[in-house]
């Protein structure tokens, strides 16, 4: 018998979970095992001889290592994803697929060092070529963590010119280093949610906080520009939901051999 490969899906939001979950058929399957591991919710699908189970962390490098180190903790994995939106740090599009093997967690103008663990039938690895063969890889390089929402255009330019990554999100780098210490592959797949040169209308980092929708929205009523912006980041958010889950249907199904070119 052909042992059973597990996979570990982190995303931080419900939005970017449900991005994932549709992959799977969640509408009209029956099979899917909920487990709670010390508090937090996973979901489990099993394709072919893989376990995929998908966990979402919450927002914030802290948040993504505690489910991270809950999860690598209690059961073997053979790959852990980041997974997710991402703001692009390289020319691109809406909704395109950043793919990554290292991440590096910046706060303050300080560079850390980046995680990565290469392993023997490295599934990391595997992932990235299926994604280049298939046409679905945007870009493949180093991503950059932060600890607060960036969004400004200036400020993205900085990033990219500090560290030459092709995206930036806040979790990355925390999980890369949970999934070193668990000494298993790791890979970053992300779709565009925002470009490199496009300032968001908001401070989103008000609704972080305690009591932060109140603050958020607050700082949205009377401002139109900024309500219109909400809007565009959410159309955005859209397309990039979209081309996460066609990424990970495709994958999943190529995996367990019966997708259909």
């Amino acid at each position: 018998m052909t042992p059973i490969k597990r996979v570990a899906l982190f995303a931080a939001t419900s939005w970017e979970i449900e991005a994932v979950r549709a992959a799977f058929g969640t509408e009209t399957r029956q099979d899917v095992a909920r487990q709670d591991v010390d508090g937090t919710a996973v979901l489990v699908y099993k394709e072919g001889t893989r376990e995929y189970w998908l966990a979402r962390t919450g927002i914030g490098p802290e948040k993504a290592a505690r489910a991270a180190q809950r999860l690598l903790m209690r059961h073997p994995f053979s790959l852990v994803v980041s997974t997710g939106f991402a703001c692009a740090l390289v020319p691109t599009e809406i909704g395109a697929v950043l793919l990554g093997r290292e991440a590096i967690a910046m706060g303050k103008g300080d560079v850390g060092r980046p995680s990565i663990m290469e392993m023997p039938d490295d599934e990391g690895e595997v992932m990235i070529r299926l994604a280049q063969m298939s046409g679905q890889a945007n870009h493949v390089g180093r991503f950059v963590s932060t600890d607060r929402i960036v969004g400004s255009a200036a400020d993205k330019r900085q990033f990219a010119g500090l560290t030459g990554a092709v995206g930036l999100d806040m979790e990355s780098a925390a999980l890369a280093e949970e999934a070193r210490r668990a000494r298993v592959s790791f890979v970053i797949v992300r779709t565009v949610s925002d470009l490199l040169d496009e300032d968001l209308s908001l401070d989103f980092n008000l609704f972080l906080q305690p009591a932060g929708w109140l603050k958020g929205m607050a700082s949205v009523v009377g401002h139109p520009s900024r309500l219109a912006g909400l809007w565009r980041l959410r159309r955005q958010s859209r397309t990039a939901a979209g081309n996460l889950t066609a990424f990970f249907k495709r994958y999943v199904g190529t995996v367990a051999g019966r997708f259909e070119a």
